[in-house]
């Protein structure tokens, strides 16, 4: 197994190196509470109307729809996410500051979600990487991805990472 990012399928933003530049998609569209004005919703609308292409911040890079269940809610919730790979292995991670994200709680109480991709849906399962599985892959991430790595270097915490794997079309 070889140990370089693949590339197939998804453009680099090669001029965002820094996780604090401001031209970063999760940098902007903030309200004056600070939270994302219902930056999600209009992704989503855009991404299912466009066969998972959206426009804006997020144009020419590839976007997947992770839809979880609510760890305390039950309730099923949809994120748009950047899908990363590793050779063929599908992972995603976060960007926010200061605590793990909504979604990564809720693979670790419920591990089976749905994913689309592009104009298709897929049954998969998503897994929490901890111990010396979480210290393997996060050492390739980090030698690998610039932006994990420098985003890494500014918060306190071990970056989430979650390894997804899809089932079949559903």
């Amino acid at each position: 197994m070889s140990h370089s990012e693949s590339t197939a399928g998804q453009q680099e933003r090669a001029d965002i190196t820094d996780y604090n530049d401001p031209n970063a998609p999760w940098n902007q569209a903030w309200d004056q509470e600070g939270g994302i004005a219902n930056w999600n919703d209009d992704v989503i609308k855009e991404f299912r109307e466009n066969s998972g292409k959206v426009g804006g911040a997020y144009a020419g890079g590839d976007l997947i729809l992770l839809t979880t269940t609510g760890a305390k809610s039950g309730k099923r919730h949809t994120t748009p996410l950047g899908p990363l790979y590793r050779d063929n292995t599908m992972y995603v991670s976060s960007f926010i500051d200061d605590k793990y994200p909504a979604w990564w709680y809720n693979i670790k109480a419920n591990p089976q979600v749905t994913i689309e991709l592009q104009d298709k849906s897929y049954q998969a399962t998503g897994k929490t990487l901890e111990g010396a599985d979480y210290d393997e892959f996060a050492a390739w991430v980090l030698a690998n991805n610039p932006l994990l790595a420098d985003f890494q270097s500014k918060i306190d915490r071990p970056i989430p990472l979650v390894v997804l794997t899809l089932h079949g079309e559903g």
